[in-house]
């Protein structure tokens, strides 16, 4: 009975080594990450620049679709403001505010994709709002005393192109850093008690993108038989 029991044992291993074996010659591994290289992510960039001769911050939230490496195709949003010298001694407080914000279609061609420093070329087209805020004299902004008085708060619209360019830095699969250089194009816009005005002038600053820009991954395939 030992005898019978210990050589059952035996073929069993052996029939579950055998079968390993087997699936193993039957199914190879590849790499797919270098025929499928399509991904998505979210950025998010911070840029200085001028706004009617003051400095200004713009920060902008972009949601895109990565072709294999060579153009995005997405959807960006842009909050600005920039504090502005009350020269015309008509608003409370010695500065105003200027803010608001733009959105649009965001394309980017890229150059060198698969290198880990690589070359692109955004540009931004859509239209905003923009609007004045007054010195409160507790401190910080609010809208001007007339638009307050009148229950009305005033904005005006504008169209935009920016187009720009960057060096992104490709970290790993899921993470990108960029910095760079943009130019914003606009036509006229007026805020209450002032002339009209331009978007128009340069930026510069750096961005982060967290995604996933290569979708390809580890698959299994059945070997030929030849």
């Amino acid at each position: 009975m030992q005898k019978i029991i210990i050589t059952a044992i035996v073929l069993a291993m052996c029939s579950s080594v055998f079968s390993q074996k087997k699936e193993t010659d039957e199914y190879i591994q590849f790499d797919d990450r270098k025929n499928t290289v399509h991904g998505v992510y979210i950025g998010l960039t911070q840029h200085l620049g001028e706004l009617s001769d003051e400095w200004a911050s713009f920060t902008t939230l972009k949601l895109a679709y990565v072709a294999n490496r060579k153009l995005e195709i997405g959807v960006a949003g842009t909050f600005f403001f920039s504090e502005q010298p009350n020269t015309t001694g008509v608003f409370r407080g010695d500065e105003t505010l200027l803010i608001g914000g733009y959105a649009g279609l965001h394309l980017e061609p890229i150059l060198f994709g698969t290198k880990f420093i690589s070359v692109s070329f955004p540009i931004l087209i859509g239209g905003g709002a923009i609007t004045l805020l007054e010195e409160k004299e507790s401190g910080g902004y609010d809208f001007t005393t007339d638009e307050i008085d009148a229950g009305k708060i005033e904005f005006d619209s504008f169209f935009i192109v920016e187009p720009g360019v960057n060096l992104q830095y490709n970290i790993s699969r899921f993470v990108q850093l960029e910095t760079g250089v943009k130019y914003r194009f606009s036509d006229a816009f007026r805020v209450v008690h002032s002339d009209k005005d331009y978007m128009n002038g340069f930026s510069a600053g750096l961005g982060l993108k967290i995604g996933i820009f290569n979708m390809g991954r580890k698959k299994k395939k059945i070997k030929d038989d030849f």
